[in-house]
């Protein structure tokens, strides 16, 4: 018997380990936003709006940019449903409040954008949850942003 040619036990324990360590280098945990809390976040943000006399759409996303939930109030301009998820999806592709990209963008310092097909006007917030971007509430509403933030506080910061 030849001992040169045998592999031992250990170094195919080792391999084993490190085949496994790397399988879960490939996959990631990923916070959602559920159809519950999305749904929750609108309602919240009705309320907002109705308290402040003012007529609203809203849009949320999830975090890879899905349309989870939204809702027109009785009386929202025909293009609103439309405008509160294009500045969803553009708080969601930049990470940041529109509010903060509209004025990147008009002071000329990032026009990135425009170009890209943003909509970079205020009214939209990311959805952050223990430091991850689950997703994103965009408003069609100048004010938006504080309708968004108060969903967000209502249904995440309790």
């Amino acid at each position: 018997m030849r001992v040169g040619h045998l592999i031992p036990l250990t170094a195919i324990a080792a391999i084993a380990f490190v085949a496994e360590a790397s399988a879960q280098a490939m996959v990631r945990e990923q916070k959602v936003i559920s159809s519950a809390g999305a749904r929750a976040m609108v309602d919240a943000c009705t309320a907002w709006a109705e308290h402040n006399h003012m007529t609203l759409a809203m849009s949320v996303l999830d975090w890879a940019g899905n349309e989870v939930e939204s809702h027109a109030m009785e009386g929202a301009a025909a293009n609103s449903i439309d405008t509160a998820l294009l500045k969803a999806k553009s708080a969601l592709r930049w990470r940041r409040p529109t509010s903060e990209m509209n004025k990147i963008v008009r002071s000329g310092q990032n026009l990135a954008p425009t170009f890209m097909h943003d909509f970079p006007q205020p009214g939209a917030l990311p959805i952050m949850v223990d430091g991850d971007v689950i997703g994103a509430m965009g408003v069609s509403s100048g004010d938006g942003e504080k309708c968004a933030q108060a969903a967000i506080d209502a249904v995440f910061k309790k």
